[in-house]
């Protein structure tokens, strides 16, 4: 019997296997955020102001508790500009970088999706929109950026303060982020979390602030972390592919 076992395992099959989770807690961790961050605008403008700390303590306390979730299936990346930067890092596999960005974005767009079909067309179905001119927004969204993107490489690196003290970290970040950068572009730092709503929301034209921003975000925040810490470690290694 255990020799049947043993020649039926197929390490292929396993590594597939582990790759689909891999893609569906990214397209899931996504899908959340995106429901949550955008949600709070859309039920913003159905049934009364909510308050904008309270707009960015939100999507801070879910991506907090996802990490915790999903961070040991996916490396809890749920943006794309987390994968890139990560995969410019070398501590993740740029093979895997088009099935996570792929998750990401449909995940995005489902979300929104869904938000149209629970309260119809209101504030663009949550898309990040400036509330300011494109230069300043633009600017605002490479710092928030930035910012968030620094702190995710810093607490992988860091080996006293990986796992459960990274959720709190890079949580509380978002927070900080979103309580000055609501009010001015709604706080996406996440290429994603912009892209499905605009899409289903119509706005699309205000979208390429969010890509550009996060791209020049992302090489910022790699270039400053090779000159802080150099080039990656083990323990983001495993924390960007989720390894224990």
């Amino acid at each position: 019997m255990s020799q049947t076992r043993e020649s039926a395992w197929n390490p292929a099959t396993d590594d597939v296997v582990r790759r689909a989770r891999e893609v569906f807690a990214e397209f899931l961790g996504t899908a959340a955020l995106t429901f949550v961050a955008a949600g709070v605008a859309v039920v913003n403008g159905s049934f009364g102001h909510i308050p904008d700390p309270w707009q960015a303590l939100a999507p801070g306390l879910l991506i907090m508790v996802m990490i915790y979730s999903l961070g040991e299936v996916s490396g809890a990346h749920f943006n794309p500009g987390v994968t890139l930067a990560f995969a410019l890092r070398r501590d993740f596999p740029w093979t895997r970088l088009p099935g996570y960005w792929l998750a990401q974005f449909v995940g995005a767009t489902a979300a929104a999706a869904l938000l149209r079909v629970m309260f119809g067309s209101v504030a663009h179905d949550g898309a990040t929109v400036p509330h300011t001119g494109s230069g300043t927004a633009l600017v605002t969204e490479i710092i928030l950026t930035f910012i968030l993107i620094s702190v995710i490489l810093a607490t992988a690196t860091n080996q006293r303060i990986v796992g459960p003290n990274a959720a709190i970290a890079v949580g509380f970040t978002i927070v900080l982020d979103g309580i000055l950068g609501v009010p001015v572009t709604g706080a996406s730092m996440n290429a994603a979390r912009s892209f499905g709503p605009a899409l289903v929301g119509g706005a699309l034209d205000t979208y390429w602030i969010y890509a550009v921003a996060s791209l020049i975000a992302v090489v910022l925040a790699v270039g400053v972390a090779w000159l802080l810490r150099g080039p990656g470690s083990p323990e983001a290694r495993r924390t960007a592919t989720g390894q224990p």
